[in-house]
């Protein structure tokens, strides 16, 4: 495994075994990566551990939910109503255009109620949001797009 820092380690350790715990082992070993990705559904969340600065890390909870959407101003307006309204996480465009939903959290103060929660979160938003999005602006549900 990779780690940029000993603090990314660190919290990568604290939290895989609530990874397997709250996924009930139903997610793929990272390779080499400190990342979980977890299957369920028409959803695919990754659960990423990354370094903030020397002294801490982030636990990004993410998911595609449409790739190769029709990026118009009425899809983007659409997103950030909808991240108006969420309470907890955000859709964003990655740079080649694909909408994702992602949750962040701090590494050092993370406990396993927060992890699962940000997990739920992602997996419910990439669900609900995928089908509604495809109908209006076309694209590929995330689980389409890994076949």
């Amino acid at each position: 495994m990779k780690f940029s820092t000993s603090v990314q380690q660190a919290c990568y350790e604290k939290i895989e075994p609530w990874v397997s715990e709250i996924c009930q082992d139903q997610y793929i070993p990272p390779n080499n990566l400190p990342i979980f990705i977890v299957p369920v559904g028409s959803a695919t969340a990754m659960i990423e551990v990354l370094p903030w600065g020397i002294d801490e890390s982030i636990i990004t909870a993410w998911s595609y939910v449409v790739t190769g959407a029709e990026i118009t101003p009425e899809l983007m307006r659409f997103l950030l109503d909808q991240n108006f309204d969420l309470k907890f996480g955000s859709f964003s465009l990655d740079k080649d255009g694909d909408i994702r939903f992602q949750t962040s959290l701090i590494g050092s103060s993370c406990d396993k109620n927060e992890l699962e929660t940000s997990v739920k979160a992602v997996l419910e938003a990439a669900d609900e949001y995928d089908d509604r999005i495809i109908e209006t602006w076309g694209g590929k549900r995330a689980s389409d797009r890994m076949a």
